[in-house]
C-alpha cells in the first residue's frame, strides 16, 4: 500500500480486492470513494483534481490495481519526484519530542536532499539546521511519507519525505527563523495531537503509528 496525501487528504493505492474502509485513514465513510483502476494513466489524475480542489464530496480516496507496483509507477508518471528527509527526534530519558511551529501547523524538522547527499545525511542536517540541535544521534528508519503540492507554474511534484528516529540530550533549541520557523519545542506527542493548533493529517498518521 502507499498513502499519497494531496491537499492534506489521502490517496491510498493499493492491490487485490475491494479494500473495507479503513478508520485510520478515512474520516467519514459517506465521503470516500472507492476506484478499481483500468489501466489508463490519465484517469489518475481526476482522483488528484478531486483532492486538490478540496471537493466537500471526495475527501479520501482509494484506488485499487491487481498489480500496486504498476499503479504506482503509473501514478508516479504524473509528477516531479522531489525527495526530502526529517527525523522525529526523542528527548534522552523522556516521552517528549523535537516540534516545530511554521507557516500555521506543528510539524517535524524535514527538508530536500541536496544533490548527490543520501537520506540519512539529509535527515541529520535539517534536523540540525532547523531546530539548532547539534548533539544529534540517528536511529531507525521509519515510514516514508507522501504529498504532493504544485509549483507556481503548475508543474505536480510529489514528495517523499524518508524519516528517522534520532535522539538528543541538548535542551537548548534554537528555531531557524529564515525557513518560517516560529518555534521550536520539546513536547509529548499527544499534547500535539490533541492541540488546538493544527497538525498534517500524513504528520499525524504516521506519529500515532511509530
Amino acid at each position: 500500500m502507499y498513502v499519497i496525501y494531496v491537499n492534506d487528504r489521502p490517496i491510498r493505492l493499493l492491490s487485490g480486492s475491494t479494500p473495507s474502509t479503513s478508520p485510520d485513514l478515512v474520516e467519514t465513510p459517506s465521503t470516500h470513494l472507492t476506484a478499481r483502476y483500468g489501466g489508463k494513466a490519465h484517469s489518475l489524475l481526476n482522483y488528484v483534481d478531486m483532492l486538490e480542489k478540496g471537493s466537500p464530496k471526495v475527501k479520501s480516496v482509494d484506488i485499487v490495481h491487481d498489480d500496486l507496483e504498476v499503479l504506482w509507477k503509473d501514478f508516479k508518471g504524473h509528477f516531479e519526484w522531489i525527495a526530502a528527509a526529517g527525523g522525529i527526534v526523542n528527548r534522552q530519558n523522556s516521552a517528549k519530542v523535537l516540534f516545530i511551529y511554521r507557516r500555521g501547523f506543528w510539524d517535524l524538522p524535514k527538508g530536500k536532499l541536496d544533490p548527490g547527499e543520501d537520506a540519512p545525511t539529509a535527515a541529520l542536517r535539517e534536523v540540525q539546521e532547523e531546530t539548532g540541535l547539534k548533539e544529534v544521534s540517528l536511529g531507525e528508519q521509519l515510514p516514508t511519507t507522501y504529498h504532493t503540492y504544485r509549483k507556481k507554474k503548475g508543474a505536480r511534484v510529489l514528495k517523499p519525505t524518508y524519516w528517522y528516529r534520532m535522539e538528543s540530550n541538548q535542551l537548548e533549541l534554537r528555531p531557524e527563523a529564515a525557513e518560517g520557523i516560529e518555534r521550536a519545542e520539546w513536547r509529548e506527542i499527544r499534547s500535539v495531537l490533541d492541540d488546538e493548533l493544527p497538525i498534517y493529517h500524513s504528520l499525524r498518521h504516521l506519529l500515532e503509528n511509530i
